[in-house]
């Protein structure tokens, strides 16, 4: 089903991806390529030794990011849709992974990652799009942990 506008792509989906794709079918395409816990925790083990050898320079970042992240005229989940979008610009797996995350546990909504995403495709061009649907698949793949743990408490 081609997408209004789109150029012949399929629903949702990034240039490139055929106009006979489906949403079903393009969703089973991104979930073959995780771009969430699946690139943290081999981030986390792979960082360990350097964290025991420069333990000042992450406390530093640690300290940044606390004071960066934390609430103040701009709402948890506002920041973490920027620095997704940053992420995203980056081109930094890491950093979508964390920051997609983090718009989860925020309680940013579908709706508000997907936004900020084109925000990103828009001020990056082609990198956004390759990018961009790695941050939405990580985002779901942690929002859709959210919903879960939500329900089961």
């Amino acid at each position: 089903m081609a997408q209004p506008g789109g150029g012949g792509r399929g629903v949702g989906a990034p240039r490139g991806v055929a106009a006979t794709t489906t949403d079903s079918a393009y969703a089973s395409h991104m979930t073959e390529h995780r771009h969430g816990r699946e690139i943290l925790e081999p981030l986390l083990e792979e960082g360990r030794a350097l964290r025991e050898m420069i333990p000042e320079v992450y406390r530093g970042f640690a300290r940044l990011s606390a004071a960066a992240m934390a609430p103040g005229a701009l709402d948890a989940v506002s920041k973490e849709l920027i620095a997704l979008a940053l992420a995203v610009s980056l081109r930094c797996d890491g950093c979508i992974a964390a920051h997609a995350r983090g718009a989860a546990l925020a309680g940013a909504t579908r709706e508000q990652v997907a936004e900020a995403i084109g925000v990103a495709i828009l001020l990056d061009g082609g990198p956004g799009t390759v990018y961009g649907p790695r941050a939405y698949d990580a985002f779901c793949d942690f929002v859709a942990e959210r919903e879960r743990r939500d329900v089961t408490e």
